[in-house]
């Protein structure tokens, strides 16, 4: 899995979208210009000791994404979207775009790729979800069609052990 963000903002929700990468072993794209630089400690405060695990690229801009990524089947999380996020298909190596988080992402994307715009149902006048939560909401239904390939299923508890 790939979870993009076009133009993040803040340097708290990559590092919880970060460390949610490095949980399901999805890589990173962040495309530029980012809110805040990737040594920041906010950054780093959110991802734990999780960053330096983190698969990341960053690009230039979104062309340089697309130049580098090609063919890529990409979903594109707005609350305009056609679909809801869990009636689509999606494959083990999709790319799952969230925007920033003060706009989200540019409507001229959105229109040159309206049939893979997803949302994420609400209720009421909520103008969205936080971004790191949503990048989690989408992710981990990507990875249950898809099985939760290769993912610990159980947990094992710290000084006890579970029945059998």
């Amino acid at each position: 899995m790939n979870i993009v963000l076009l133009e993040p903002e803040m340097p708290a929700n990559t590092g919880n979208i970060g460390r949610t990468c490095v949980a399901t072993d999805t890589k990173l794209h962040l495309i530029e210009p980012l809110g805040f630089r990737l040594n920041d400690k906010l950054i780093k405060r959110a991802g734990l000791d999780y960053w330096d695990k983190l698969d990341v690229t960053v690009y230039s801009d979104y062309e340089d994404f697309l130049n580098r990524n090609p063919g890529a089947k990409i979903f594109m999380a707005t609350t305009k979207g056609l679909h809801v996020y869990s009636e689509v298909t999606y494959d083990p190596d999709c790319f799952l775009m969230f925007g920033k988080e003060s706009g989200g992402i540019p409507e001229e994307i959105l229109l040159d790729n309206q049939e893979h715009c997803i949302r994420i149902p609400m209720w009421g006048d909520i103008r969205s979800l936080n971004l790191s939560n949503s990048v989690s909401v989408v992710l981990y239904e990507a990875l249950r069609q898809n099985g939760f390939e290769q993912m610990k299923m159980q947990g094992e508890l710290h000084t006890l052990h579970w029945k059998e």
